[in-house]
């Protein structure tokens, strides 16, 4: 069992550092943006969610396997089970093929775990929640997952939530306990994290749709596609239905309102909290120029088609450093960025869009 918190050893934190780059560029450049005592937690948070993650996404794992592993990680980040025997076990598994940042995250688990028993009780109980839905709602999904999709907007929105809403719960109590001011806007702030988080995953999952179509796996919810008169079961590559290009659009425009959320989210942020406004802001921006993208291209065939360039990475940077602080410009930058995502895409259905 957790006994009482003690200061994360330097090494870990730096080892914890290594891993964070390795596995995401994108959070090992938004994270150093948040106040000092906020980075240790919110990176080890992180990479706890990569380690459930990859569990999850591992294909050589059965589904029975996943489960057990997953619910052996909860015992693990709860202190009541050894980090080591635990990933001699799932080392055993794993296959060698996987990317070697992904071996080093699960070989360095004890190390991760170690730095989270560190931390304060309000803390640890934050992450130790975000661990146990999360794992458990992946497992839940993987045991039903089809590649003809989900039932429905409602089974993807429970979807969203057991993998990134959580994760809005979890940074807003973070960020509540960091800040008293903060805290006073707790029921604001919980009321738009939810949405916050499905408006990031729901742009991950337009993305990588063929992606995952092409391991067996659909997230897209069936009802939105019958609606427009296309049956996701007859999904493939660089699909140019006009129903399908409807239906893809209409998430579009769902997602978009869960963004909008998560600008209002942030706007609930003191703006001399400037570290962490940033944080939420450069996740939104490339999240909004990836929707984008998406809308102007639905006829993509490879998440690289709809990647946004590293430049357009430098200039949500710079115009949300230039922003963070006014309330009034962040909202014009983002209606305008988004007015269109609203709309059917121009040539809609067309390869050349």
């Amino acid at each position: 069992m957790i006994s009482e918190s003690r200061e994360p050893a330097s090494d870990d934190l730096a080892c914890q550092t290594d891993i964070l780059q390795g596995v995401s560029r994108t959070f090992a450049l938004t994270i150093p943006q948040l106040p000092a005592p906020l980075r240790d937690v919110v990176g080890n948070a992180y990479l706890l969610c990569r380690i459930a993650d990859t569990i999850e996404d591992e294909p050589v794992l059965s589904v029975a396997q996943k489960q057990v592993f997953s619910e052996r990680f909860i015992e693990v980040v709860a202190g009541r089970e050894a980090a080591e025997r635990f990933v001699r076990e799932l080392q055993s598994v794993l296959p060698h093929a996987m990317l070697r940042s992904e071996h080093d995250l699960i070989a360095n688990t004890a190390r991760v775990v170690r730095i989270t028993h560190g931390f304060r009780a309000v803390q640890r109980d934050a992450l130790e929640r975000c661990v146990t839905v999360m794992s458990r709602g992946m497992a839940e999904f993987q045991r039903n997952a089809t590649a003809d999709g989900l039932d429905d907007l409602a089974q993807l929105d429970r979807y969203c939530y057991h993998v990134a809403g959580v994760v809005g719960e979890m940074l807003t109590e973070l960020f509540c306990d960091y800040s008293s001011e903060i805290g006073e806007r707790r029921e604001e702030l919980h009321a738009l994290s939810v949405s916050f988080g499905q408006g990031l995953q729901m742009t991950n999952i337009l993305k990588d749709v063929w992606e995952d179509h092409r391991r067996g796996a659909c997230w897209l919810p069936r009802d939105v596609f019958r609606s427009a008169g296309f049956e996701l079961r007859s999904l493939s590559a660089g699909q140019t239905d006009p129903g399908f290009v409807e239906g893809l659009l209409g998430l579009v425009a769902v997602a978009r309102g869960h963004l909008a959320n998560a600008l209002r989210f942030t706007l609930l942020i003191p703006a001399r909290e400037v570290g962490i406004r940033r944080f939420c802001l450069w996740a939104l921006g490339m999240a909004v120029l990836t929707l984008r993208r998406i809308h102007a291209h639905p006829a993509f065939t490879d998440s690289r088609d709809v990647k946004i360039s590293r430049r357009s990475v430098r200039a949500t940077v710079i115009v949300t450093n230039a922003l963070a602080r006014s309330d009034t410009a962040l909202k014009f930058l983002f209606e305008a960025f988004t007015r269109r995502l609203l709309l059917p895409a121009r040539g809609r259905g067309s390869a050349s869009v």
